[in-house]
């Protein structure tokens, strides 16, 4: 029973960590829409630049205001489908709660000017753009549109896919430049360029690390290694060049997120043992990567 209840308790703190987290990544992005992005008249690529480009139209040639939530919505209902029925159905359902915050907090936020300054725009509003995203990726969510698209790819391909998405929002911010004219629209491609380098740096889920590790324990080390990752290991025989004593070198791929864990472990078991990290370009066969929930 105490088990029960703890475990209960476990949940519950996880799962309010992660409404926390996604109600923060709301928040940025909103704030930025509402900032940098409206100051620089960009578009931000994926379902939030599809989304500003409609609006945008409709006011330009129609003279109608829609709001930012309802077209939001609409755009995401494939996406949203594509994530229950191949990712993963509460990662889905916390994704479906930033897209319904990020619309909610944007009508409700009032738009300010930092700069006028398009390139400082463009480069700081794609920073607080990747650092939201990373922040809803770190929880298991997204803020919905191609980055579903983007995480199916990365699992079906196991590599980080997200700079396809960096092309196929190219495509939408073409059809924004010539709707609106070019110079915003290049300017847009800053952002979003500076947006996926610190998704890059933030969020390596879908990153691989090769590890060579040169010890005198690899039992322990493979054990490691298994645990934080589940992951396993080949282990190969060597022979030190200098004292000429036996050493085995264990070899093993894992996720560019697991290996800080498997270092310190292993540091803790084996001070002397030497680490060679290689990163992963392309894994042909089978990796296991972790059922999203």
């Amino acid at each position: 029973m105490l088990d029960m209840d703890v475990n209960i308790k476990t949940i519950w703190k996880k799962d309010a960590k992660r409404i926390l987290f996604v109600v923060l990544s709301a928040l940025l992005m909103s704030a930025n829409i509402r900032t940098f992005v409206q100051a620089g008249e960009l578009y931000p690529g994926g379902a939030t630049g599809l989304t500003i480009l409609i609006l945008r139209a409709c006011d330009m040639f129609f003279n109608i205001k829609l709001p930012y939530t309802i077209v939001n919505v609409i755009i995401n209902a494939i996406p949203v489908y594509i994530g229950f029925r191949y990712i993963g159905k509460k990662f889905t359902l916390y994704s479906c709660l930033m897209i319904l915050l990020t619309g909610i907090f944007t009508d409700l936020l009032p738009s300010y000017t930092i700069t006028y300054d398009t390139l400082l725009i463009s480069i700081f509003g794609g920073i607080i753009n990747g650092v939201s995203i990373s922040l809803c990726l770190y929880v298991n969510a997204t803020s919905g549109g191609t980055d579903f698209i983007a995480i199916y790819l990365s699992e079906k391909r196991h590599r980080d896919a997200w700079n396809i998405v960096l092309g196929v929002n190219i495509i939408i911010l073409s059809a924004a430049g010539l709707l609106f004219g070019w110079d915003k629209a290049l300017y847009s491609i800053i952002f979003q360029f500076a947006s996926t380098q610190i998704l890059h740096t933030l969020y390596k889920k879908y990153q691989q690390a090769t590890l060579l590790i040169v010890t005198t324990h690899p039992d322990e080390v493979c054990e490691i290694i298994a645990r934080l990752s589940e992951h396993t290991a080949t282990l190969i025989p060597s022979e030190g060049a200098y004292e000429h004593s036996p050493r085995t070198i264990v070899y093993s791929v894992v996720s560019q997120e697991e290996y800080p864990k498997i270092n310190k472990e292993v540091r803790k078991i084996d001070p002397d043992a030497f680490i060679n990290t290689i990163q992963t370009e392309k894994l042909i066969g089978n990796f296991y990567q972790r059922p999203t929930e």
